[in-house]
This record gives structure tokens, sequence and C-alpha cells, in this order.
């Protein structure tokens, strides 16, 4: 087995994320006005600030920021207003709050198969899966691999279907020269802190038009216009200012951070690359990656399976996660509802996928020390 590398003697667990943080004395300046103003949160003026700086950033129309990613995705299906038990075509090889959000809006998600070249929805399997009763798609551009857009919005223009995207993986992703915020009547992302950009915890919602907007507005706050007036039925999902300062924090070294991951992302390609039974996702042609996620696919040909290497990193202290194991679909609070559902290239990818340590701040020698031990696992 392998002894443990110079990282593991100095007693440092290597992570599969890094919150990306501003310098200390940044972050402190930043704040102290709030101690002057006492205004904390019900969209202040750094609420208002980061709300158009990244909607300059994602080069999107509307931005609406949230608490968070989920309750973003919740707001986003709830604008829609579809009627109780409709239908949404979604996928299974996703965080579990892709799949809670349409339950928690009293839908029903119809689970579709994914492609093994990049874990993203199979358009082709879709229009098989819409009947009467279906409202939606919601696809996910999983580890910032885009979804085929056209082909979804196709489908969604002949069936009169509504498509909102799950972009929690895609900050910062472009796709043939535009933001990625810009496919579907609406995408969400996450800036929860393990996300390449985040705000401690939250989320945004980029739309179209103004009036989404407006509608996304009400529902985040009570449906509150000013403090005579309440127009809709609404939550308490709001952006807090010490989020928001964070978030600018965070925005203004965001290109040097994807930089810095984009340095280890290709490190890892070269030093993994020809090793037998490990397999990459593809990107797809016109794809500006954010290089947010290095996941590896472990199959056929490699000297142990996907669990069997994922001790061998644990046991030197290196935690890689299996991104996403298990599906969605056949997760515990569902008992078993969706366990016949034909999704065999999704089970086979999540039995195979493990996603490795990447961030801006990861050493150069970790890298090449996980690659090493996934070249020869039972090595030294």
């Amino acid at each position: 087995m392998w002894k443990k590398g110079e990282m593991v003697m100095q007693g440092r667990k290597i992570l599969v994320r890094q919150s990306c943080m501003p310098p200390y004395e940044e972050y402190i300046e930043a704040i102290r006005p709030l101690w002057d103003s006492h205004w904390l949160t019900n969209m202040g003026k750094y609420h208002r600030e980061l709300e158009k700086k990244l909607q300059e950033y994602l080069e999107v129309p509307e931005l609406s920021l949230m608490v968070n990613g989920h309750m973003a995705l919740e707001m986003a299906i709830q604008m829609m207003e579809f009627p109780e038990g409709a239908e949404v075509i979604t996928t299974p090889f996703t965080f579990i709050s892709t799949t809670h959000a349409i339950v928690r809006n009293k839908l029903e998600p119809v689970f579709c198969d994914v492609k093994e070249s990049d874990g993203t929805i199979d358009e082709t399997k879709i229009e098989r899966l819409i009947t009467e009763k279906t409202a939606a798609i919601i696809p996910v551009h999983v580890y910032g691999n885009v979804c085929n857009v056209e082909e979804i919005e196709r489908i969604a223009w002949k069936y009169r279907l509504k498509v909102i995207y799950d972009a929690a993986h895609a900050f910062g992703v472009r796709y043939k020269g535009k933001g990625i915020g810009n496919c579907g009547d609406a995408a969400v992302f996450s800036f929860h802190a393990t996300k390449v950009f985040n705000t401690v915890e939250g989320g945004a919602v980029s739309v179209p038009r103004n009036e989404m907007y407006e509608r996304l507005y009400n529902l985040k706050n009570f449906g509150i216009r000013n403090e005579e007036l309440v127009v809709d039925v609404g939550a308490n999902a709001k952006m807090n200012e010490f989020s928001a300062v964070m978030g600018l924090c965070n925005l203004r070294h965001a290109v040097e951070a994807a930089e810095e991951r984009k340095r280890r992302y290709e490190l890892y390609r070269d030093l993994l690359d020809g090793v037998k039974g490990i397999r990459f996702f593809e990107s797809r042609e016109g794809t500006e990656s954010n290089y947010a996620y290095f996941p590896i696919l472990v199959g056929e040909g490699y000297r142990t399976d996907r669990d069997g290497l994922c001790r061998v990193l644990m046991e030197n202290n290196i935690f890689p996660r299996k991104y996403f194991y298990p599906l969605t679909a056949d997760q515990a609070c569902f008992k078993n509802k969706y366990c016949r559902v034909e999704l065999a290239c999704a089970r086979k990818l999540s039995k195979e996928v493990l996603v490795l340590p990447l961030y801006a701040d990861l050493d150069r020698g970790a890298v090449e020390e996980i690659a090493e031990m996934i070249r020869d696992p039972f090595g030294r």
C-alpha cells in the first residue's frame, strides 16, 4: 500500500473543495459601513450592488439574488405557477436539491436518463416522457458541462413547455459566446460556500424579462412592495448584506481564481491521461468552462473499482466525493418509488464517478501526489 506522502505526514487533509475567500482585511474593511448604517438585510445597498454586478458578470438581462441556491430554484418554479401535480422532466444525476425543489412545489418529477459522454440529460429520451400532464423540463449543467440547449429548446417550443436550468455548477460558464444564464425561461445559480463563487450562502435566478424579475422580488420578500402594500403570497428568501459583501469581495477575484483552477485541472488531465480504466467527461463544443470540478470515471480495466480507489485516497488524507451516488431517484426519502425507472446510464455513472479535489489554492504537489496514487493505487 501507499506510504504517506509529505502533505499527509504534515497532517494535512485535502478536501474535495475549499471555500474561496477574499483576504481577511479586505472583507473586514468592506463590512465596516454596516456598523454605521445598521442596515443588515432587506435589499440594502450591497444587495443591490451585487445584483447589478452579477447581472453584468454573467451577461444576463435580469438577475434576482436569493438566500441560497435551493430557494432560488423553488422560487423559479413557483414563478411559473404550474398546476399542482404537473409533471416535470428532470435528471436524477444531480444534487438532491434539484429533485426536492420539484417535489416541495407539489409537482411530480419524471426522471430522464443521462448521456454517458457528459452526464447531462439525454435530450434524445425527453420526448418519449412527455404526457398531457408535462409542464416543464429542469435539466442540470452538471459539473459545468452544458446541456444540449438547442435541442431542449426545440422540444420545449414544440410542446409548449417551460425550461428552468439548474446552473448551480455553471457560474461563469459561457456557451457560444454568451453567458449560460441566457438559456431557457430561467437559470438558477448557487453561491454556496463550496461553489467556485460564494456569498457564504446564496443563490440567484436569471430571467429574460423584467416582469419575471418583479415576480421573483415578490416571492422572495413576502409579496411586500411598501410598508402598506402586499401584492403576492411570498416567502423570505432574501440575501443579507454580510453575504452580499462577501460576494462583492469574491467577485473581484473570480477571474484569477478560475485561472488557478484551470491550471490544476489541466495538470490533472496531463497526469492521468492514458491511465487504463480512467475516463473523463467530454465538454460540449463552444463551451468556455469555469473549471469548477474534476470528475473522473473509474471503469473496466482499472486496478480496482471506484469505491476501492476512494478508500485508498481517504486512507491517505485525500477526500474526494462520489458526486452523485446514489442517484436522487434512488434515495431513501422516495421509498423505492422510482426504483423501476429505466436509468441505466445514470446508474452506471453514479457507480463510477469520483470528483477529485480542485480549488484555486490547491498545491501543485498535492495534484501530483493524488494523480500518482490514481496511476498506481497499490504501489510503493
